[in-house]
Parts: C-alpha cells; structure tokens; sequence
C-alpha cells in the first residue's frame, strides 16, 4: 500500500529499530513504548486488520504469534519459573482491529508488551 506507514517501515523507506526480520515478518520497536519492552510484530505483506484476515492467512499468523516467546525471551521478559515452581516475568500482546478496536496504523500488527513493572496495569 502506497500511503502505509507500515508498508513504508518494511521496505526500508522509513527507518525503524528492527529486532528481527525474514521473509515474510519484520519486527521493530514501537516509538511509543507502553513498557519496557513494546514490539511491534507486523507481515510485509499488507493487511488492513484482523477482520481481514482468512483461513488462507492461517500460517502467516501461525507465525506471527510462533514468534511471540522467541522475542520475549531475547527481551528478558518471558516467563520464568523457579526451583520452587513460582512464576515471574511476563508479557502480553495484543492487536487493535478497527476505530473501536483501538487501531492507529491499517497495517496488521501484534504488539508485544513486557518488561518490569509498573505498566502491568495498562491496556
């Protein structure tokens, strides 16, 4: 899409802090971070939203969350379980389809959310 800030990003066009990048995926930090560690997972490929989505995209998004713990995991904030089976760390994702969906930039993204606290409360 011409006019896709996304689009933009995955070509090159616009410079981003990309984490990680393959054939079909890129992956840069947000430039408004909501916590320590923001994400954002998105297909070069253009998508509009979710809602777009079929069962033809099936594997693209398969792989698009696959990626999730991966990333966490270089981002220290996966969880961990200690000797004593006690849970720590964490993340979230989280994707803004539509106006009321919360949705920004028309270009299919996951965020990914961690890091420690306080954001924890936030949306």
């Amino acid at each position: 899409m011409e006019n896709c800030l996304f689009c933009k990003i995955a070509a090159g066009t616009i410079p981003s802090s990309k984490v990680h990048e393959d054939d079909e995926l890129l992956v840069f930090k947000d430039i408004h971070p909501a916590a320590p560690v923001h994400l954002l997972i998105i297909p070069k490929r253009h998508i509009h939203t979710l809602s777009d989505c079929t069962s033809s995209d099936t594997e693209l998004l398969g792989r698009m969350l696959a990626l999730v713990p991966q990333l966490a995991a270089q981002h220290d904030c996966q969880v961990k379980v200690d000797n004593a089976g006690n849970r720590s760390g964490g993340f979230k994702t989280l994707i803004n389809s539509g106006p009321d969906g919360g949705q920004e930039v028309y270009h299919l993204h996951i965020h990914l959310i961690g890091g420690p606290h306080p954001w924890r409360g936030q949306s």
